[in-house]
């Protein structure tokens, strides 16, 4: 089930509650459910939202008591779900989508382009390719707030799917989905060793060099790390058969535990050309098929572009 609604679907939606004082539901209640049902916590939730506890305790009673059902229990100093709150948070969630949705349409009805851009980026397309792109868009459009978040591949894909991002840029591969998918550019993977490793100043590489050197990967459901497994491929290995020392979470993370030890790693050129100084080697593969990949933006096709959205795109 698509959580896309028309505006006009919405408003007839929105007409099902009774938004009085002693018998409605409002989206403020909405929104502090949610905060607490994520946090399991009524006092970090209330930081976030900026309120006090107090009035955070209060909505969520009267949300309960308006509509004869208990969300959560008070389980000693903390808070879990109950059943109800539980099925309940997925629609909780869905109204609250259309909602931000609905609001993006009203502001999008002036002639201006404003409004917010929610994005959601893999770290090497954060870090490396998209800041200029950003800037380019906020000095075209400075009524249009971003709000950035980064994590990797897979979660930028997800965070698309699920209409919590307008746009998600994503490195490399990606799961068969109904998302769409527009490549904006193109990098590669190279091997990266400390300066003075042993291997730094070979020829070219065999799959036993690979087998034999220690390995720092990046995370599994990163663009990277699928990249470098295809890599493997090619050379006849998986990462089963390497001697991988840890796996990080995030480029720079990798970049010093390489250069701390004796160890190789498989990283954007981008993201090693950013790193000079650090004493490491930078190795373009020519022993196979070197490991080129795309970046691309993905976008929702049954969602709503605002003209933010489309400013975006227009100057990528």
């Amino acid at each position: 089930m698509t959580a896309f609604i028309s505006f006009f679907q919405f408003i007839d939606l929105v007409k099902t509650f009774d938004f009085t004082d002693d018998m409605g539901m409002t989206l403020d209640q909405i929104k502090i459910f949610l905060a607490v049902a994520e946090r399991r916590h009524v006092t970090r939730a209330a930081e976030l939202l900026n309120m006090t506890q107090s009035a955070v305790s209060s909505a969520i009673s009267t949300l309960e008591s308006q509509h004869g059902v208990k969300l959560f229990d008070r389980v000693g100093r903390g808070i879990a779900l109950t059943q109800a709150g539980e099925a309940f948070v997925p629609q909780a969630r869905r109204l609250q989508q259309e909602a931000e949705v609905t609001r993006q349409v009203l502001a999008d009805l002036s002639q201006e382009t404003r409004g917010s851009l929610r994005i959601q980026a893999s770290q090497t397309v954060a870090s490396y390719w998209l800041p200029p792109r950003l800037m380019l868009l906020h000095e075209r459009h400075p009524g249009v707030s971003i709000d950035l978040h980064v994590g990797n591949t897979a979660q930028a894909a997800e965070a698309v799917a699920k209409g919590e991002a307008d746009l998600g840029f994503v490195e490399g591969a990606l799961p068969d989905s109904d998302l769409h998918r527009q490549v904006v550019a193109r990098d590669e993977l190279v091997l990266v060793m400390a300066r003075d490793h042993p291997m730094a100043r070979a020829a070219d590489f065999g799959a036993e060099d690979y087998v034999q050197m220690q390995w720092i990967l990046r995370e599994e459901g990163s663009g990277t790390r699928s990249e470098t497994e295809a890599h493997l491929a090619e050379m006849g290995l998986s990462v089963a058969n390497l001697e991988v020392a840890l796996e990080l979470p995030s480029n720079e993370a990798v970049l010093a535990a390489v250069a701390a030890g004796p160890y190789v790693t498989m990283l954007s050129a981008r993201a090693v050309g950013a790193a000079k100084g650090r004493g490491l080697a930078m190795r373009r593969v020519t022993w196979v098929a070197h490991p080129a990949r795309v970046f691309a933006v993905l976008s929702h096709p049954k969602r709503y572009k605002t003209r933010a959205v489309r400013a975006l795109l227009d100057v990528l």
